[in-house]
């Protein structure tokens, strides 16, 4: 009998603190310009310690903060996964994300 492999029981962690983090930000995840842009952002944010967002009082700033955290583990198990020869497949929020994701970050290697 086959178990949950480790990146399934890490995918299912994942994409339930991102639908939390959605649910609180209105983030409609079959609006896929939404959801590019989230992706977008995400991968542009960088956080500098000594910049004021690092230490976000905001609550929406906050939950985006965390949001493009969960997004680069997201990213981080798919290419573990991946080299791992495992497919990873998770629910509606998780391809539509991660779809969002490697897209934008297919874009950004362009020159």
């Amino acid at each position: 009998m086959l178990g949950v492999t480790p990146f399934e029981k890490q995918l299912a962690e994942i994409e339930r603190e991102i639908s939390v983090r959605g649910i609180y930000l209105a983030v409609d995840w079959t609006n896929e310009a939404q959801v590019r842009q989230l992706a977008h952002d995400a991968l542009a944010c960088r956080m500098d310690p000594d910049h004021p967002e690092c230490k976000p009082t905001d609550r929406v700033l906050l939950a985006r903060l965390e949001l493009f955290g969960l997004a680069q583990l997201m990213l981080t198990l798919m290419r573990q996964s991946a080299q791992a020869g495992i497919e990873t497949h998770g629910g509606p929020i998780w391809k539509s994300f991660g779809r969002a994701l490697w897209q934008e970050a297919e874009l950004q290697k362009r020159p």
